[in-house]
């Protein structure tokens, strides 16, 4: 199994201790985060897209660049790309320069956002949420697979023979679909024979199981090799000494966050019970000592099967110091307790 990192370059302000984690700062605490994962051995770095004032990242290949430049072997990718407001040959080119300058190490994570800023900010309608996604997720597999494309497009432009240059390192950059749970988006990506990653979020993870049960299921029908099926899962994540002080670190943050866009959503706020509740077997977050994290990953492994599990970290304003070593410890501890676990 892949086992790596997701962040959306949170910014704010601790509720406690009143610390500020501007853009400036959360950037660079950025760059020494992916050189940690990479220094450790981890697989996979990948980074959101927003356009909203609580995140600092809103060109996930530019600072995927950065990162190429001071990373040796650790994967680079986003965790999302809202490809609805994008234009698919711009987003081939910065990847395949991002592919280039680590050579070979960019992938792209496609997946149609669960905020909408981005659309009237780009001028798109959302009655076309969907229809956007699907024209261009088809439109970039075409250019990933061919240097030169013909194209009619309803949503997007029209190409006649034209080339989409630079070409990636690698011969073809993995794109991966992110799906938050439509059973749509699930046989999408599997009809494309596409790796396939599984936000979850809120709930129970078994809850989850038919979704995969149904990708599986479907990329198998289609008539893509089962062998090269790839599945991965994303969670909040949090690691500490023992599962009190992560949960105590984690908490202020996390509820602060969920809470305030809990608010924009018509949701009630995140309390300490609901929060410790989520933290179990069954609940949603993977917050705890490196003994607890490990059991909860080969428990959704026994669930899904998956072939790569992100740790969504940094979430709001952790300190610095505090995600460094949750890092750590996911590399030191977990990583390879997990990968020995299901070998």
């Amino acid at each position: 199994m892949e086992i790596g990192i997701c962040t959306f370059g949170d910014v704010g302000t601790h509720p406690l201790t009143k610390e500020k984690i501007e853009p400036y700062l959360r950037l660079k605490n950025l760059m020494e985060e992916i050189e940690l994962a990479d220094q450790l051995g981890l697989d996979v770095f990948a980074i959101g897209e927003h356009h909203r004032p609580d995140y600092a990242i809103s060109s996930p290949t530019t600072v995927m660049a950065a990162a190429a430049m001071r990373t040796k072997n650790i994967k680079l990718s986003t965790g999302v790309t809202v490809l609805s407001s994008e234009d698919p040959v711009r987003v081939y080119q910065q990847f395949a320069t991002v592919d280039l300058l680590s050579s070979g190490r960019a992938e792209i994570m496609a997946g149609r956002g669960s905020f909408i800023e981005s659309f009237p900010l780009f001028g798109y309608e959302l009655d076309d949420y969907d229809a956007l996604f699907a024209e261009k997720l088809h439109m970039l597999v075409q250019i990933n697979e061919n240097e030169r494309i013909n194209w009619e497009g309803k949503h997007t432009q029209t190409i006649k023979g034209r080339g989409v240059y630079p070409r990636a390192y690698q011969e073809k950059l993995p794109i991966w679909v992110a799906i938050g749970g439509t059973p749509e988006s699930v046989i999408r990506a599997a009809e494309y024979g596409l790796p396939m990653t599984l936000a979850i979020i809120g709930g129970m993870p078994s809850r989850f199981k038919p979704f995969t049960d149904l990708y599986k299921k479907v990329y198998k029908e289609a008539g893509h090799d089962p062998a090269k099926l790839q599945l991965g899962i994303n969670s909040h994540t949090y690691i500490a000494e023992d599962s009190q002080q992560a949960r105590d670190e984690f908490f202020p943050p996390y509820a602060e966050v969920m809470t305030r866009i809990g608010r924009e959503r018509g949701w009630p706020g995140l309390s300490r019970p609901q929060f410790d509740a989520s933290t179990g077997r069954d609940g949603a977050l993977l917050v705890g000592s490196p003994q607890q994290v490990i059991e909860k990953i080969l428990y959704e492994h026994e669930l899904f099967g998956h072939t790569r599990f992100l740790a969504q970290m940094s979430i709001g304003a952790l300190p610095h110091r505090e995600a460094m070593k949750a890092i750590e410890l996911l590399g030191t501890v977990v990583a390879p307790a997990v990968k020995k676990g299901i070998s």
